[in-house]
């Protein structure tokens, strides 16, 4: 064959096989796929609220004849029939389904009574299926009640040997009370659990008026592991009125007090869908890595009841705060998700309000209401035809035993002579001899009155609305006594208490407040002493063989200290994270990025609110506030920009009365000029302090003219003096200044 030629299809091609797009091709089988997720593995029917595996495991274990009342049986007999039968999917999932419907902690009201180990709530696993056991809740019979009664319709199974279910007919609203959550292809449902005595309440408010609001009788999930509520009502109703949002729950915790003053935490409820365990690891991390100060130990004391203990640092932590901490920490607060995402009866997923959900429900009782009556009545009129044959039977009962003696075919006679049914007449001839006794003819006429009243009621209720209306609120009263308020399962667990989100805690909060003393020495190293020790004390004094005191102030563990460098650069240390007073310290640029050979400042406490002057040697500078100042990371924060040749050397506090700077150059000459001509900057160089002609900048310090400059006197007096008039000094800024007052100290430093 040439190379050029065309390969054509054959004539004929083999059967199956066809010639398609692969990009349509893979597009279609795709979106098959995808429906089959999502109307028959993971979305629920708004209906019963159930998924296929869970509907099919209820189906099973009914046949089985798993109730209440009987005694167990081993679940492997249960998943062998569901995946032999009904749902030919992998033992595992079917067995993972199945210990969720019995474990009390994820659903509000289980419909499988487990009897072995079905897993905790700290995240066990439950046991392997050979193990445990199972039967029926009081919930799931009172679910499928109606099955009997042609009440739903049965499809055949996968392999069409069997029958199943579509969906169950009971009157527990399941999709609201036991929630649901699953991902399907390209969307996904969560639907929290609630209390059935409120959906029942909102329900019957919706027969009486479809309009009703159901948030007055639904106030909010109901998690069967309890806690607390705190989201606003608004928040709560636009979650409901869309379908979509999600539901801030906190733990509930007291404060028990102890002998001698102290007190622990008590977490008694943790929120739905946390594993107590992990929760407990979490917390203990937060302590190991110090991220929460105030906390000094988390223990389990937990037995049937949970009961986590919270060890604060020390008696004189505000539980609230430590509380706050753990909220925005720990998963001591959750969200738990909405999104009402279900199947219609159109089998339709789409996102449904609290209201459509509810609305929907209702019409799948009426139908069910409806379909219930007409198979009653058709059972009625089935079981009225044998009566009225076995009464004619009674008034002939003479002849009726002749023609059975005498005719060869008796059936055919009767029918023919007493206008019977062959039912009737069927039903004749299989009549014992006992049941001609005269009290059986009384019986039977009683039997056919009540049958024809009972006929007549069920009629009147199929044509009437108002009769439907009033039967269903009837009924749905019924069960709400079941599941009341007043009993043990229906008693709302989740308290609703609005709270304010957890607030950000600062530091002198989070941390035990102690008296310390910094010190830091002239080659770098720094220490924290505890308590307030005096400045001049031997202890403060005590530095490595050629090194120095540098700087040594009084502060509290809850401060933070700046330590600015020359070249500009501020950085932030945390005073609780200091090293101890014992020994020599450990040297602070270990701690920051700041390079040997780049000299330190100043070191002082971070004042909130306050502002510094800061200013470089070659008498540029300005006031920057201290919180646009304070770094987080190690690398700290550019403030000052000196120039070429010029280096940060003043840093000082500015006063919240003082109004002038006084500034003294290396030529000792000084200059006072008003505050306000100094601009406030977060980061540059400033503006000129002072004019110079040989060297640079001194030392500088803001004042309150009124009180005049203040300077130390040399020696160990520790007495100070004060030039109370600088005017003679004062000068615009930038000027050169003249020579200071008599007696200011050689070093031409203020201090």
């Amino acid at each position: 064959m040439p190379n050029d030629a065309t390969v054509l299809p054959p004539d004929n091609p083999p059967v199956g096989v066809f010639d398609a797009p692969f990009d349509s091709a893979l597009s279609e089988r795709y979106l098959v796929y995808a429906l089959s997720t999502i109307t028959a593995r993971s979305l629920p029917d708004v209906r019963d609220g159930l998924k296929p595996v869970h509907r099919r495991l209820l189906w099973a274990m009914r046949l089985l004849r798993l109730d209440p009342t009987q005694g167990y049986k081993k679940c492997a007999r249960v998943v062998g029939d569901v995946i032999g039968k009904y749902h030919p999917h992998g033992d595992q999932s079917v067995y993972d389904a199945m210990v969720r419907l019995a474990q009390d902690f994820a659903l509000r009201y289980p419909l499988v009574d487990g009897q072995g180990n079905f897993g905790n709530i700290d995240g066990d696993n439950a046991a392997a299926y050979r193990y445990t056991e199972a039967r029926l809740t009081q919930v799931a019979i009172d679910l499928m009640d109606g099955l009997d009664e042609d009440a739903v319709s049965f499809r055949p199974t996968y392999n069409g040997e069997e029958q199943e279910p579509e969906l169950f007919p009971g009157l527990f609203p399941n999709l609201l009370a036991n929630g649901a959550s699953g991902i399907a292809v390209g969307m996904a449902t969560s639907i929290p659990p609630h209390n059935a005595a409120e959906l029942l309440d909102a329900a019957i408010a919706l027969i009486d008026d479809p309009a009703a609001d159901p948030l007055a009788f639904v106030h909010g999930p109901d998690f069967p592991t309890g806690g607390l509520l705190v989201d606003p009502p608004a928040i709560i109703r636009e979650a409901y009125a869309t379908g979509r949002g999600a539901f801030r729950v906190r733990c509930r915790w007291s404060v028990e007090k102890e002998k001698g003053g102290g007190w622990q935490i008590v977490v008694s409820e943790i929120p739905y869908g946390v594993q107590k365990g992990k929760l407990i690891e979490q917390i203990a991390g937060l302590v190991n890595d110090k991220k929460l100060p105030i906390l000094a130990d988390v223990r389990d004391e937990s037995d049937a009841e949970i009961r986590l203990v919270l060890e604060p640092r020390s008696r004189t932590v505000d539980p609230q705060v430590l509380m706050d901490g753990l909220y925005r920490l720990s998963d001591l607060e959750t969200r738990v998700p909405l999104n009402l995402n279900v199947l219609d009866a159109r089998r339709t997923p789409r996102v449904m309000s609290l209201a459509e959900a509810l609305a929907a429900w209702v019409e799948h009782q009426f139908i069910v209401l409806r379909r219930r009556t007409e198979h009653r009545l058709g059972k009625i009129a089935d079981r009225l035809e044998l009566v009225k044959g076995y009464i004619t039977a009674f008034l002939n009962l003479d002849r009726v035993i002749e023609i059975i003696r005498t005719e060869d075919e008796p059936k055919a006679v009767m029918i023919a002579e007493f206008d019977l049914t062959d039912r009737q007449a069927e039903a004749i001839l299989n009549m014992r001899l006992r049941s001609l006794r005269k009290l059986e003819e009384m019986e039977l006429k009683r039997e056919q009155a009540a049958l024809e009243k009972e006929q007549a009621s069920l009629q009147l209720l199929l044509g009437s609305d108002q009769r439907q209306r009033t039967r269903m609120k009837k009924d749905l009263a019924t069960i709400r006594d079941r599941y009341g308020p007043e009993t043990a399962l229906g008693k709302r667990r989740t308290t609703l208490e609005e709270a304010a989100p957890a607030r950000e805690i600062p530091l002198e909060a989070m941390i035990e407040r102690e008296p310390i003393t910094v010190i830091l020495s002239q080659r770098g190293w720094i220490r924290a002493m505890k308590g307030h020790v005096e400045l001049a004390s031997a202890e403060t004094l005590k530095f490595k063989e050629g090194d120095g005191p540098a700087f040594a102030f009084h502060a509290q563990t809850t401060d933070k200290l700046l330590l600015a460098a020359e070249n500009g650069r501020f950085y932030t240390l945390a005073a609780d994270r200091l090293p101890g007073g014992r020994g020599f310290g450990e040297p602070v640029r270990a701690t920051i990025d700041l390079d040997g050979g780049i000299g330190i400042v100043r070191l002082l406490k971070a004042e909130r609110d306050g502002k510094l002057l800061v200013a470089a040697s070659d008498g540029r500078g300005f006031v920057v506030p201290v919180n646009d100042v304070i770094a987080e990371t190690r690398k700290g924060k550019t403030v000052v920009t000196p120039r070429p040749g010029a280096r940060l050397s003043v840093v000082r506090p500015v006063g919240k009365d003082d109004d002038y700077v006084a500034a003294i150059g290396d030529n000792r000459k000084l200059v006072v000029f008003p505050l306000s001509e100094l601009p406030e900057m977060t980061r540059g160089q400033g503006a000129q302090l002072q004019r110079y002609r040989d060297g640079g900048l001194s030392d500088a310090i803001t004042f309150r003219y009124a009180d005049g400059i203040s300077w130390a006197m040399g020696g160990e007096t520790g007495r100070t003096r004060t030039e109370s008039d600088v005017s003679p000094w004062r000068a615009a800024r930038g000027a050169a200044g003249r020579m200071p007052p008599t007696g200011f100290p050689r070093d031409n430093r203020f201090t």
